[in-house]
């Protein structure tokens, strides 16, 4: 913009430029004047796409009526209920089999599959641990007399148990460290997998045992 100065010959051309220019510039702004909102949020959007937001229930009838309608039907929540249960068994059969993408972290990768193949080839003392816990339970219960003898039993036993864990565990780290020498599984680990895989009832060990007592691994 051009300051008038005195004795200028032609005064009127710089208003002319200025209102040009004033003219120009409320032009430019409406030209690039936006839509006179706000864009809306993407929240916002969602929120209209979906429709209207229902009220909110009043009583405590119109609440219950609110979840029920929620649930849908009986017959729709027993197909559920069904389709549910009938996942979970398969989920819990593929783990049983041994399917890896089913298996419980402490039980994924082929260190612990082989860790488990050599402690269920071997018949091992500490499997008796659990029956051995119930009768005692039982003798407790049913003959209090029989309870000091019954004691001392376990106690020797348990004695042999940790003998045999201490071994086992020993074996298994040394077979380890030969077939896979980049194992990360530290020793304590593996001998307390093995240890706690050995000290279950073969039947409800899970996953199931893949080899049978006896076997070479």
């Amino acid at each position: 913009m051009k300051f008038l100065r005195r004795g200028d010959p032609n005064p009127t051309s710089d208003t002319s430029t200025v209102d040009a220019g004033g003219a120009a510039t409320a032009e430019e702004r409406s030209s690039t004047a936006g839509k006179g909102r706000p864009t809306p949020k993407r929240r916002e959007a969602q929120a209209r796409r979906r429709g209207p937001v229902a009220p909110a229930p009043l009583t405590s009838k119109e609440a219950r009526a609110r979840r029920k309608e929620l649930r849908g039907s009986r017959a729709d929540r027993k197909v559920e209920s069904a389709e549910r249960k009938a996942a979970t068994q398969d989920r819990r059969a593929r783990m049983l089999a041994g399917e890896e993408q089913y298996l419980l972290p402490r039980d994924k990768g082929p260190v612990k599959g082989y860790v488990r193949d050599i402690v269920d080839a071997r018949r091992n003392l500490l499997g008796l641990f659990m029956p051995l816990a119930l009768v005692l339970i039982l003798s407790m219960i049913l003959s209090p007399a029989l309870q000091a003898i019954v004691t001392l039993a376990m106690l020797v036993m348990m004695v042999f148990m940790i003998i045999e864990g201490v071994v086992l565990g020993r074996i298994v780290n040394k077979r380890v460290r030969e077939r896979f020498p980049n194992a990360e599984d530290s020793s304590f680990s593996l001998g307390w997998y093995s240890f706690v895989r050995a000290s279950q009832v073969r039947r409800m060990r899970a996953p199931k045992p893949r080899v049978s007592a006896g076997d070479s691994i």
